[in-house]
């Protein structure tokens, strides 16, 4: 079964005004990446705002990535929803049009104790191939819910095709405690970019990181680097990457990722609504302070 490594990238959803899905525009951002080195495509996850999608939307998303990579690098679809049937759905249709496995998020809002986690994450991967690879995906800071590494190992020894976990929070702890799920034949990859080569150094496959969306070069730098043995350079690479993790993640908002993927010449797109895009005054101040970067 084919796994997540290296440098993946939670791709944005680039929406149209009407709040449809800019196709066109997706496709471009999937050839930008793949241009640009990354070795493996995250679409309809945070990044992507997942939740503000319909399931017909993420189908569209799902099929123009997997469509245009065309098997160039691995595609795994985030298919985790508010309920349990249409993540089966999204599951069910990531694996009928050829995406390489899926990630689910835990179930989200409300309290899911260990029993119901167990059930939930059997559930799911029993609706697919026993051979189509899933990763459960942790993100308890924005979906309430969290897997304990004890609870992880137990719902691993019933889903065998749960070959890893997306493990979204800045607990280095934590990372080494899932490496240690199965006896060692876990994948995990971190969502703290910042923290891209330390978790490897401990282990991990690699970053799942929407940083790399935008600004895709340094991350594809740290990942070489350190492929090559070259310590000290990729040190260099992630304090690099690091100054651009922190003016994106500033304030928080997918809308500087689509914003410089339109200054770098990619169209960016609109937020969904709820979420707003940024004013003038933002983009300007925005503007200013990634120009030294732009190509």
């Amino acid at each position: 079964m084919k796994k997540l490594y290296g440098v993946i990238t939670a791709m944005t959803t680039p929406f149209d005004e009407a709040g449809q899905v800019d196709v066109k525009a997706l496709a471009a951002q999937t050839e930008f990446l793949i241009g640009k080195g990354v070795d493996c495509l995250y679409p309809c996850g945070t990044t992507g705002e997942m939740y503000l999608m319909s399931a017909e939307q993420r189908e569209l998303v799902a099929e123009t990535v997997v469509k245009t990579a065309a098997g160039r690098v691995t595609v795994f679809i985030h298919c985790g929803a508010m309920t349990q049937d249409e993540t089966i759905r999204l599951m069910q249709h990531a694996e009928k049009i050829g995406a390489d496995g899926v990630g689910v998020v835990t179930p989200s809002y409300f309290t899911v104790d260990e029993k119901s986690m167990i059930a939930y994450y059997k559930a799911v991967c029993a609706a697919v191939s026993e051979d189509y690879p899933v990763y459960a995906y942790v993100i308890p800071q924005l979906a309430h819910n969290d897997i304990t590494a004890d609870t992880m190992e137990k719902i691993a020894a019933e889903c065998k095709n749960l070959i890893g976990v997306k493990y979204s929070y800045p607990d280095m702890g934590r990372l080494c405690e899932y490496l240690r799920v199965r006896g060692g034949n876990f994948s995990v990859v971190y969502g703290a970019d910042a923290q891209f080569l330390p978790a490897l150094a401990m282990g991990a496959d690699g970053t799942v990181s929407g940083c790399s969306g935008p600004f895709p070069e340094p991350f594809v730098e740290v990942y070489k680097l350190w492929k090559e043995g070259k310590l000290e350079e990729a040190k260099a690479a992630q304090v690099k990457a690091n100054v651009l993790v922190k003016l994106m993640k500033a304030g928080a908002d997918m809308s500087i990722f689509k914003h410089i993927l339109t200054w770098r010449g990619i169209e960016g797109g609109r937020m969904h609504k709820p979420l707003l895009d940024l004013n003038e005054t933002e983009k300007a101040r925005l503007y200013e302070q990634v120009k030294p970067y732009l190509e």
